[in-house]
Order: structure tokens, then C-alpha cells, then sequence
């Protein structure tokens, strides 16, 4: 991979041959939050303004309908999947409550989830448990860490959930989850699977078909590197010839052809709102184009490399403990740091040109309890970031801790 050019495509980089922080430059890993976009994603999105600006909203979109189209079929080509079993929504949560909501669950419906899903999810389900009477089940962590496959098939087997809701990679953790061994138990039982795969998406290839989902919710802004206010979601064809439809569907998503009668909107559509930038999503489209021209599988293998040179690296300092534990473990990198609120140390970070994120104990109560922490420090490279800046910015923290 030609990380020079990759840098030199990236502004929010240095230059290539130049220290990191010179010309505008930083240390960014902070990509499990927002990644760095490329140029041909920030142009998509320029100019897509630009002529909304020069026609109008409607004027632009109708001018811009071809473009918008192959940005369908780029976010379908990175999952190996149909156009038509792609919409586009304003982020990964808001794809991940339109799937749960087209379920129908009732009092007394069980949803079964893990202890590493997102808090975002979370709180969707204390919500329905709260307004429907649904039980909300969650399966054990296995002893290396993430859900017990085998237990989540014996509380399938006896708990008969209407739904399963699994995060892929959990956003506090480096943690990869077995989404394609839950999948295969889902549809042995005829159960509604739904894949959380925000932070997955962009970092190494996802293929829905293939895990076994009927829904694939994911965001543009983090790994996949596109803009941030777009995200996606997936619908198996299963799902839409059941079909189901979002709770709450509008005027994009269903025809009133008929005082009490409504009609969906044909394919994955019907989860989509009329109101939308849809640069956006021309950008979402240059960014999915952008990785699979990278290829996915060399963009999984470096970024792996880069975390766990950091990982190697963050144990070295003293008062840091690095928290990922897994079987498979991914670009995420979480540590605790002894003495220091993970809020605070990100400021001080940032003060010195190395963007991480700062996380507390209500962003993942089960998982950081459990760890005996009130929070992490997350870092998260990128193909576009270089060993020698995985090095510079854990001598920066070493510093800042002495």
C-alpha cells in the first residue's frame, strides 16, 4: 500500500516526508470516531453543494440523480449486495432503530443481545422493555473475551428471541465479535438478525449475506473515512419479502394510495426519509469507492498491524493498561490510565496534536465495569497513519504522564 500517496490524498495528514503536526498536519487516531476524509470524498461533497447552491435543493437532486444512483450501487459493490438492499440514512443509529422498529415485537417478546453492544442499542432496548413489556436477554462474555457463542445458541434454543441485535465491533473495545457463527445459529431458528457494524464497515470486509444478517446498520464517518451526518443500513431480501417496514415510515418509505391504506416503497427504500443532504450521500458513495479500490483485505491487514504496534507500545508505559481482550481483536485500542480521567487526557492530547477519544463509564456500563475502570483512552489508526506517528504519540503521552 502506498502510504505516501495515501497521506498526500488525505488533508488532514502532513505531507508526505514532512514531521507529523507541520502544515496544518496531525496526529489523527481517532478514526473509531471520525476518520480523515480523502479528496475525492470532500470534493463529492463540495461540489454537490455547490450546484445546490447555484439550483436550489430539488433542482439539484433531480441534476444529480444519476450520481446519486451509483452511489447506491458503490455502498452495495463494498457489501457484496444489490442496490436495491441499500438506503441511506442520516447515521448508523438512526438505521439501526428504523430496522429494530419494522420487527414487530410484543409483550413478553424476547430480544437477545450481548454485553458489547453499542449504548446507543442498549438504551434502544431499555426503551422497548419499558413501553412494550419486551424482555431484554443478554448472552455472557465467553472467559477471552466477547459473547459465549455456545450460550448464545442454548438461550436461542430456549428463549425463542424475536429478534437477535449483535454490535460487530463494540465502540470501547478492539474486540471483534462472531457475527458469522450467530448468524448461522439465526437462521437455523428462523430468528431476526440484526448486525451493528459501525465501527466494522471501512475496516475490513463485510459481507451481510454472507454473516448471515437481515439488517446491517453502519455509518459513513468512521473507517469507511466518508463524511460524517450519513449512514446506511442493509436489508436481506428476506426481510423485505416479509414485508416489513419501519415503524414510523414517510413520505420516501411508503405511497398513501388510499384513505386507510399505505404502500412501501419498493426494496430497502422504505427505510429511507425524504429529507436529506444528499452530498452526503454522493460523498458516503466516493467513500465506499475510495476502499474498494484499496481493496478491503489490505486495509484490514495494515490497520491491524498499526494497532498492535500501539498496543505493544502503549503496555511499555508505565500506568497504562491496555483493556482490549478477544479472541480476534481489531483497530480499536482502549487503555485505562492510572491517575488520569480519559476526558482529561484526551484535552491534553489534543493540545499537543494527537487526536484520540476520551471515553467515561456511561459509554459502556456492563463492559467497563467488569474491567474495573471509570472509563478509556481510545486510539484507532488508519492506513494513512505510519509507525513513526504510532511512536511519536505514545512518547507524547509518556511525556505527559511523567
Amino acid at each position: 500500500m502506498d502510504v505516501a500517496r495515501l497521506r498526500d490524498d488525505t488533508p488532514g495528514c502532513s505531507p508526505a516526508g514532512t514531521p507529523s503536526g507541520t502544515n496544518g498536519g496531525h496526529i489523527h487516531l481517532n478514526n473509531a470516531g471520525a476518520a480523515l476524509m480523502p479528496r475525492p470524498v470532500l470534493k463529492a461533497v463540495r461540489d454537490y453543494l455547490e450546484l445546490e447552491a447555484r439550483l436550489g435543493g430539488y433542482e439539484a437532486a433531480d441534476a444529480a440523480a444519476d450520481a446519486i444512483e451509483d452511489a447506491y450501487a458503490a455502498v452495495a459493490h463494498l457489501l457484496g449486495s444489490r442496490p436495491d438492499q441499500v438506503a441511506f440514512t442520516e447515521h448508523a443509529t438512526a438505521s439501526f432503530v428504523a430496522a429494530l422498529s419494522s420487527i414487530p415485537l410484543r409483550e413478553g417478546d424476547v430480544v437477545l443481545t450481548t454485553r458489547a453492544d453499542y449504548v446507543s442499542n442498549q438504551i434502544q432496548y431499555l426503551s422497548l422493555a419499558e413501553r412494550f413489556g419486551i424482555e431484554v436477554v443478554r448472552a455472557p462474555d465467553a472467559p477471552e473475551g466477547g459473547v459465549d457463542v455456545g450460550a448464545m445458541e442454548e438461550l436461542i434454543h430456549r428463549r425463542r428471541p424475536r429478534v437477535v441485535a449483535v454490535t460487530h465491533i463494540p465502540t470501547n473495545s478492539g474486540l471483534v465479535q462472531d457475527v458469522a457463527a450467530i448468524g448461522a445459529l439465526c437462521r437455523a431458528r428462523d430468528v431476526w438478525y440484526l448486525v451493528d457494524a459501525c465501527q466494522s464497515v471501512g475496516q475490513m470486509p463485510v459481507h451481510p449475506e454472507e454473516i448471515g444478517a437481515d439488517f446491517l446498520s453502519a455509518t459513513a464517518r468512521k473507517f469507511l473515512r466518508g463524511p460524517r451526518g450519513a449512514g446506511f443500513l442493509w436489508v436481506s431480501e428476506r426481510a423485505l419479502d416479509a414485508g416489513l417496514t419501519p415503524l414510523f415510515p414517510d413520505l420516501r418509505g411508503a405511497d398513501w394510495i388510499d384513505e386507510s391504506l399505505v404502500q412501501p416503497a419498493p426494496g430497502a427504500r422504505r427505510f429511507e426519509s425524504w429529507e436529506f443532504f444528499w452530498g452526503l450521500v454522493l460523498g458516503t458513495g466516493a467513500a465506499a469507492r475510495y476502499a474498494t479500490d484499496l481493496g478491503l483485505d489490505a486495509i484490514e491487514t495494515r490497520i491491524r498491524r498499526l494497532a498492535e504496534e500501539l498496543r505493544a507500545a502503549l503496555a511499555e508505559v508505565p500506568g497504562v493498561r491496555v483493556l482490549d481482550h478477544g479472541a480476534e481483536l481489531g483497530a480499536i485500542v482502549t487503555v485505562a490510565v492510572e491517575g488520569h480521567e480519559p476526558p482529561a487526557l484526551m484535552r491534553k492530547l489534543r493540545d499537543r496534536g494527537v487526536h484520540t477519544t476520551g471515553q467515561g463509564r456511561l459509554d459502556a456500563v456492563l463492559d467497563y465495569d467488569a474491567k474495573e475502570v471509570a472509563g478509556a483512552l481510545r486510539l484507532s489508526p488508519h492506513v494513512y497513519n505510519t509507525s513513526e506517528e504510532i511512536r511519536e504519540a505514545v512518547a507524547i503521552l509518556d511525556e505527559l504522564l511523567r
